[in-house]
């Protein structure tokens, strides 16, 4: 684990030295397109500490945070319930797949125009749009995973006398949740690819904001510190995840 931690360090402090050397050092690149790392926390100094596209930088990240947790967090209350109940029932399934199969192939950023008609330009509408992103994944991977469970441990708790709620519980969702956990880290992945989108519609703050606000000032410094925000944010909370993904399932670990 130790190796792995000093060779992602190695390739991180490599590619801020190569970014260095080809902006500020040598002048490889013009500047006036892509920031060098002194632009960059020149840009993040003012967004820190007087603000940009209205709010400072911890405001702007809080904002766009609480509407990534909220919108995945509905996605997963109702894709990964929808997924299971979808592998446990083929009557459910021959039911709820037609519908899902027509909706699915529809870009999440498809339903802006249709999430502000019916929500207008609030926080909830922005939300509608991140948990159809996120649901998608959610569902699938529930299913699939439910779908994959190894029969024989299902007949085998049969034998033995287990109801049917007794096998759900202890064989069905333990068996699916890997993949219930990879659905999770999709849906999550897509949380934050939508939310820049989401925030460019009558967003008041977020990071989406910031982003829009800067290309139209032609900032490339102040881009880049936005698009470094999502990528530091989008780490935190998959790593989060996976420390929610290793609390429930520690039976993986011993």
């Amino acid at each position: 684990m130790k190796a792995r931690t000093l060779i992602g360090a190695a390739t991180v402090i490599a590619l801020l030295l190569s970014w260095y050397a080809a902006t500020d050092l040598f002048g490889l690149i013009d500047r006036h397109r892509f920031p060098s790392p002194n632009d960059v926390l020149a840009a993040s100094s003012q967004i820190m500490s007087r603000g940009y596209a209205g709010a400072t930088l911890l405001t702007q990240c809080l904002y766009s945070l609480r509407l990534v947790v909220l919108g995945f967090l509905f996605a997963a209350a109702t894709g990964v319930p929808l997924g299971i109940a979808m592998g446990l029932s083929r009557r459910f399934e021959a039911f709820i797949n037609p519908v899902f199969l027509l909706i699915r192939p529809i870009p999440p950023l498809a339903w802006i125009p249709l999430a502000i008609v019916w929500l207008g330009l609030a926080d909830s509408a922005k939300i509608l749009v991140i948990w159809f992103a996120a649901f998608v994944p959610a569902v699938i991977n529930a299913y699939t995973g439910i779908r994959n469970v190894d029969p024989t441990l299902i007949a085998a708790a049969r034998v033995h006398g287990a109801s049917s709620a007794l096998i759900l519980r202890d064989v069905l969702i333990p068996g699916a949740m890997p993949m219930i956990f990879t659905g999770l880290r999709l849906s999550l992945q897509a949380s934050w690819t939508t939310l820049v989108a989401a925030e460019l519609v009558g967003a008041i703050f977020g990071l989406g904001k910031v982003l829009s606000t800067a290309y139209r000032d032609i900032y490339p410094a102040m881009i880049a510190v936005g698009m470094i925000s999502i990528a530091v944010l989008g780490a935190l909370t998959t790593r989060a995840l996976s420390m929610i993904e290793n609390r429930v399932m520690r039976w993986r670990r011993s």
